[in-house]
């Protein structure tokens, strides 16, 4: 199942008796704020759950090297998600019940 924003807005607003319309609006400043946290060089940390941070990367003098233009930019950005620990053991006890592979990721 995948958790749109429109069944996260049901389900919160059927969980907490909120209106549709005011837990839609919570959920939009909510990613707006992360992404404004994430595009300055921020960190999110929601304890029990993840951590989202930016991180810029330098790639070193000959970045562009295998392109034709060579104009690869040196210092590029990326969005790293680190799973916390609590979440991969009960992901972990999830996998040991069904047998599938479970979400391998660095300590939050």
């Amino acid at each position: 199942m995948t958790l749109t924003k429109n069944k996260m807005v049901s389900e919160v607003g059927s969980r907490t008796r909120l209106k549709n319309r005011d837990v839609q609006l919570m959920l939009e400043t909510l990613v707006e704020v992360w992404r404004e946290e994430l595009v300055s060089g921020g960190r999110i940390e929601l304890e029990g759950l993840f951590v989202i941070e930016s991180q810029t990367v330098d790639r070193g003098e000959r970045s562009g090297w295998l392109l034709r233009s060579g104009s690869a930019p040196r210092h590029i950005r990326r969005v790293v998600v680190r799973v916390s620990r609590s979440l991969r053991r009960r992901l972990s006890i999830t996998h040991d019940e069904s047998n599938t592979r479970p979400f391998q990721d660095h300590d939050a």
